[in-house]
């Protein structure tokens, strides 16, 4: 049976459970044990699928299709752990599951409570997301923070799954936040107190407290929140803001101790240090490296940083394996269409997400056509590509009027149209083309040379696909189709070979990028936006046409 570590929160959200989370289960492999992670959600939507951005953040996606919370994308980009439908448990999916227990009659006519009948599907829950052979130490983050009237389910549960185990088996990470008051020059510990009290009444007691501060926490201080918290000295962490990236984070924290406080509560050896030797040298690389290239993001969700979470990291990571910083130039596709393409002057490089709705559209479109007849290197993502074969039908192709039938319904040219198992799918929640599929590159191609393979799999998340109506006319212009699903024939990769990186993909690359593993086609597009900032790169006439 694998060891469990509950990662909760207090005080407020956003306080970066899921990076310490992330964190913890990157020391543990780095020591050699086998993790996993699952995030537990107290909100009653059934996945943050049918959510805007703006409320939850980006949808990250699993192999096998689940749509699952966006801390699940800093879980993957730190660990090698394998994720599924059982990583992401919220409300409402664990009271959908009772529900239909109840409707089957499976509880013999027993009355169906919060305890034990919710407590014991969230119980049985933590144990899926453990389930996976060989697992050493299996890490849950309870979602919302202490206080919040959702969340005491999960934490009665998590109470009771410690009673359930030895106590050496199950560790309670409480993660908190120490304000710093500008106006009298000093931390302050009282909502600290406050959170692990409020945890206390519930009858959880944490083993460690990981303390979020801006400014640096004095002895003194840890051994008053350690006095006022039943809280090992020791086991009082700082957390403080990090100064260039979020991969700083594990080293922090093994800085700390927090990874020899861990197996020495699970009698695990600890007397070695954790080696973070390749983790270490990526981020003094990024810290001494003065160069810099600015990549122009074009989206409806711009205002909310977490809406594109995973594209931002992933051209960093980009930016590790050329040798720069990313500056990003968040743009709204609505002040494009008002304001017009000035917007995007001097930066190395435009990528358009992913996204849904008619509003932003015309303005991403405006900016692909600057990016295209300019040789800005143009990289779209699922969204983002069907604005470019809609842009390319306009402007090179002839085709007036052509559109996506999501918003044109009656367009004369559906360049974009619904996928045939879509067209009888009336509810929102789940029912997307979602997960892994295949896709076989054609050989030579710009992305089947950056990929170095001829087959691959990429995650999909989308309703509409190009329309393979429209193949002959682009397979006899310039713009090259060069990926294709084997089992369907659908369309997912397309380039324009002699413009210096022109490259749009139906599915959604960013979830498989890492720190020390950059994704392909962000490394080379990232390489060719920063030959373009230089004005190494240049643009062929047959690109136009």
């Amino acid at each position: 049976m694998p060891k469990h570590i509950f990662v909760t929160g207090g005080v407020v959200s956003s306080l970066g459970k899921g990076l310490t989370s992330a964190a913890i289960g990157l020391i543990l492999e780095q020591r050699g044990y086998k993790v996993s992670l699952q995030k537990l959600d107290p909100y009653i939507n059934v996945d943050p699928g049918t959510m805007s951005p703006y409320q939850h953040g980006e949808v990250y996606v699993t192999d096998d299709g689940a749509e699952t919370d966006l801390d699940l994308g800093h879980y993957e980009r730190f660990t090698h752990a394998t994720f599924s439908k059982s990583s992401n448990f919220t409300t409402g999916k664990i009271y959908s599951s009772v529900i239909a227990k109840e409707r089957r009659g499976d509880y013999l006519g027993r009355t169906v409570q919060v305890i034990p009948h919710i407590t014991d599907a969230i119980k049985e829950a933590i144990h899926k997301g453990a389930s996976e052979t060989g697992v050493d130490v299996a890490i849950s983050e309870i979602g919302g923070t202490v206080g919040d009237i959702e969340g005491l389910p999960f934490l009665e549960a998590i109470r009771q799954f410690a009673l359930e185990q030895d106590p050496s088996e199950v560790m309670f990470v409480h993660v908190t936040l120490l304000p710093y008051l500008k106006a009298s020059g000093e931390l302050k510990t009282k909502p600290t107190q406050q959170s692990v009290g409020k945890l206390r009444e519930i009858g959880v007691q944490p083993h460690v407290l990981v303390c979020r501060t801006e400014q640096p926490m004095t002895e003194e201080m840890g051994q008053k929140i350690s006095l006022f918290c039943n809280v090992r000295p020791e086991s009082v962490i700082e957390e403080r803001d990090v100064a260039h990236t979020i991969y700083e984070v594990p080293v922090d924290l093994v800085k700390a101790g927090l990874d020899k406080i861990i197996c020495k509560h699970f009698g695990l050896p600890y007397e070695e240090e954790t080696d973070l030797d390749d983790w270490k040298v990526m981020i003094n690389e990024l810290i001494k490296t003065t160069e810099e290239v600015e990549i122009a993001v074009v989206g409806k969700y711009i205002q909310l940083h977490d809406a594109y979470k995973s594209i931002y990291e992933s051209l960093s990571h980009g930016g590790f394996a050329n040798g720069c910083k990313i500056k990003l130039r968040k743009i709204s596709a609505e002040d494009l269409l008002d304001q017009g393409t000035s917007l995007l002057e001097g930066v190395g490089g435009l990528l358009i997400p992913g996204g849904f709705g008619e509003r932003g559209l015309e303005g991403k479109i405006q900016a692909i056509q600057w990016a295209r007849e300019n040789g800005v290197p143009f990289f779209g993502i699922c969204l983002g590509m069907q604005c470019a074969v809609i842009e390319y039908s306009r402007n090179v192709l002839g085709l007036e009027g052509a559109h996506t039938i999501e918003h044109s319904p009656d367009t004369p040219h559906p360049v974009i149209a619904l996928m045939a198992e879509q067209e009888d799918v009336d509810e929102k929640g789940g029912t997307m083309r979602l997960g892994s599929y295949a896709c076989d590159l054609v050989e030579g191609s710009k992305t089947q040379t950056l990929y170095g393979a001829k087959h691959i799999r990429e995650r999909h998340r989308h309703r509409y696909e190009f329309n393979n109506d429209y193949l002959e006319r682009f397979n006899a212009s310039a713009m090259n189709i060069v990926g294709f699903n084997p089992e369907r024939g659908l369309v997912e990769i397309m380039e324009l070979p002699e413009h210096p990186f022109f490259v749009g993909v139906q599915f959604h690359p960013e979830f498989k990028s890492r720190p020390l593993d950059p994704h392909p086609i962000f490394r080379g597009f990232v390489g060719a936006a920063l030959a373009h900032s230089r004005g190494e790169s240049r643009i062929e006439e047959s690109s136009m046409a």
